[in-house]
């Protein structure tokens, strides 16, 4: 099993440092919990990672492994489409922490994948630090993040993908067969 861990305000109280699996996680997760692989595609977030001596497998885009040392490069993803959100330079770390969830196995539990805000301002737990927007800062669209998960979803029919979330719906367009919604309390 392979749990991959956002940075979406709904997994706040969630103790992470008890998970016994494999851990996939995303920019500055790294600050507050020992992760096996992190996923940056930022470069201000690879230099945090590494100036704080972050000490497992650092992923990053193509485009920026010249410029570290120690760094491997995010999956190529699993389909060509023809639209913006479909371009690889498009992705975040999120849609790319899935992805690279998908190498290491079949079974991947999600949390902190939030999507929407309850407010109207960024759902991130570390807004307002370093490399991330202002906490007043208005929500991001998260149109990007659900179709490329959802591709990730489609493209991986035998993974089963089970999404810790007490807040929300799947998307419309994640109702695949493989892909579930659990409540938080039952991620551990």
């Amino acid at each position: 099993m392979t749990r991959i861990i956002g940075n979406g305000e709904s997994r706040i109280g969630v103790d992470i440092s008890q998970c016994r699996d494999v851990v996939v996680g995303c920019n500055a997760i790294h600050r507050d919990f020992a992760v096996d692989y992190l996923v940056c595609v930022d470069r201000r977030m690879v230099k945090d990672a590494q100036e704080n001596n972050f000490k497992g497998i650092i992923y990053t885009r193509k485009d920026w492994v010249g410029q570290f040392q120690d760094v491997e490069i995010v999956p190529d993803l699993p389909y060509h489409g023809t639209q913006r959100w479909d371009e690889p330079f498009q992705w975040g770390s999120g849609p790319y922490a899935v992805l690279l969830g998908c190498t290491l196995s079949y079974d991947i539990q999600m949390l902190g994948f939030d999507l929407h805000s309850k407010t109207k301002t960024v759902n991130n737990i570390y807004k307002g630090t370093k490399g991330y927007d202002a906490e007043n800062k208005h929500a991001v669209d998260p149109r990007y993040w659900i179709h490329q998960i959802g591709m990730v979803f489609k493209c991986f029919p035998t993974h089963k993908f089970t999404i810790y979330n007490d807040e929300w719906i799947l998307p419309e367009s994640w109702n695949y067969p493989n892909v579930s919604l659990d409540k938080i309390s039952n991620f551990m």
